[in-house]
């Protein structure tokens, strides 16, 4: 059960190293740890989560549709960010990007529920409506200029970008601490790459050197993330292109690359996406503890994760025997991210017997993990919060009725639940790459690469003069850690 996952583990000692606590509350014991195990999101969908992890997006799609709760429960932005991508996986843009709006519009437009978000600190936070995380607004908005793209729709595809640029400013103003994750580089390379296609090189250039200053700066602090070669020789090719030759020199110099300006392939260029493996899945951790009131002996605390054990000492009784009503339990769960190690590490694309690398451009493993992270103060301080008021009840309840409290008790154990949902059909990786094509028919070639096999795809693009086009590629094989 996911609950147990890092929990602690009880040994009951009397001080002559004797058990002595009695059955009754040895039984209890066990029937707080087995009710403490509640299932997480991803059990919770595993219908779905098997289906497409399988690579059956049309049986994962039949899985979503007939569950029409969900698009009323507190987890629907998840619902409609779902939808989103297996209809993006399934060749339907339109139908995608319409229920990516309404996961958009969604996280733009909530309102906290102050009744439901002070019940949460009683019992669990499952109970407020799931919001979305920051970074997950902006792979909304990532899909849906994909989407536009690929319908050839690159106004709609720019008007996109510009919301992705306003999501950002606001990351931004939202947090002041120069390590927090408040700016994006891929985000704004796509930008540049979306401004390259129709022709505004003076955008693409600027979003392309925004791009290249994050990679150099806090990506490669935070994420160890360098800047795409890509990248780089986009941005010389675009301030060549804008009339820029002072910055076209200055960056020529500081990279280290010498521009040469070539023709313009005649069949225009592909820019490759692979989305490689999946994203990571929230799981929960848990401080548990358990005593026996008046039993002789201690109860010592092991949790692995955290790294803690230390013995806790309590005075015998006069009949050396604990009641199952002595017997009080607390527990306090917080989130954490699993992530799913993707099959392949590489990827490259050939044509014409040439290799074009695919580069890492966005490790979304990484950014949920540091998104987490950076708020898991708050997180302890909700968790210890809501155990406090919990255990504040237990107490006034057990001076009117001890049985009561020790029932009341049990369900607080039981009901403590860390927030597990997450988007989960994001993909752990993006990489990139761009390629020139020739005029007519290409065809080109995805190689994967792992430490356990390879595997090949072939893709037929028909090049046309000063066209880009635009492909995505999901492998969704990962090593599943559940």
């Amino acid at each position: 059960m996911a609950a147990l996952i890092g929990a602690a583990h009880f040994i009951s000692l009397s001080p002559h190293s004797t058990p002595m606590v009695s059955n009754k509350a040895k039984y209890s014991i066990i029937i707080l740890i087995v009710l403490s195990g509640c299932a997480s999101f991803y059990q919770l969908n595993y219908e779905f989560n098997k289906n497409f992890e399988e690579g059956n997006i049309e049986e994962a799609a039949s899985v979503l549709d007939q569950n029409k709760k969900a698009a009323r429960s507190k987890t629907r932005f998840l619902y409609y960010a779902n939808q989103g991508v297996v209809d993006h996986l399934l060749g339907n843009y339109e139908e995608s990007n319409n229920w990516l709006e309404k996961a958009y519009l969604f996280g733009e437009d909530y309102q906290k529920n102050y009744v439901n978000f002070a019940t949460s600190y009683f019992l669990n936070p499952n109970l407020i409506v799931y919001p979305g995380e920051d970074h997950e607004h902006l792979m909304l908005l990532y899909y849906k200029a994909l989407n536009y793209l690929k319908l050839g729709q690159f106004e709609s595809a720019l008007v996109e970008c510009r919301r992705l640029n306003q999501r950002l400013y606001e990351l931004g103003d939202k947090y002041v601490s120069e390590n927090r994750y408040k700016e994006d580089a891929f985000i704004h390379n796509l930008m540049g790459i979306i401004y390259d296609a129709s022709g505004d090189y003076n955008n693409a250039f600027i979003a392309y050197r925004n791009a290249y200053k994050i990679y150099r700066g806090s990506y490669s602090e935070m994420f160890n993330l360098r800047v795409p070669d890509q990248l780089k020789k986009d941005l010389l090719r675009t301030a060549s292109l804008a009339g820029f030759p002072e910055e076209l020199d200055m960056f020529s110099d500081s990279l280290n690359m010498e521009y040469k300006k070539l023709p313009p392939s005649p069949g225009g260029e592909l820019v490759f996406f692979w989305h490689n493996g999946l994203a990571p899945v929230k799981d929960e951790w848990s401080i548990n503890f358990v005593a026996v009131k008046g039993d002789g002996g201690q109860v010592l605390f092991v949790n692995e994760e955290m790294g803690l054990s230390f013995p806790f000492f309590y005075d015998a009784g006069s009949d050396g025997n604990a009641s199952i009503t002595d017997l009080t339990g607390t527990r306090v769960a917080f989130p954490k991210y699993v992530e799913r190690e993707p099959f392949f590490q590489q990827a490259s694309l050939e044509i014409n017997n040439y290799y074009y690398p695919l580069e890492k451009a966005e490790d979304v493993n990484a950014i949920a993990q540091k998104t987490l992270n950076e708020r898991m103060i708050e997180e302890l301080g909700k968790g210890l919060l809501r155990v406090a008021l919990k255990k504040s009840i237990e107490k006034q309840v057990r001076k009117e009725d001890e049985t009561l409290g020790f029932l009341v008790g049990i369900v607080n154990f039981a009901s403590e639940q860390a927030d597990t949902r997450n988007w989960q059909t994001l993909p752990h990786s993006i990489h990139y790459t761009r390629v020139p094509l020739s005029e007519g028919e290409n065809t080109i070639t995805l190689h994967t690469e792992g430490s356990r096999g390879e595997n090949q795809q072939t893709f037929t693009f028909i090049g046309e003069p000063g066209k880009t086009q635009f492909q995505t590629y999901q492998s969704l094989e990962s090593n599943i850690a559940f």
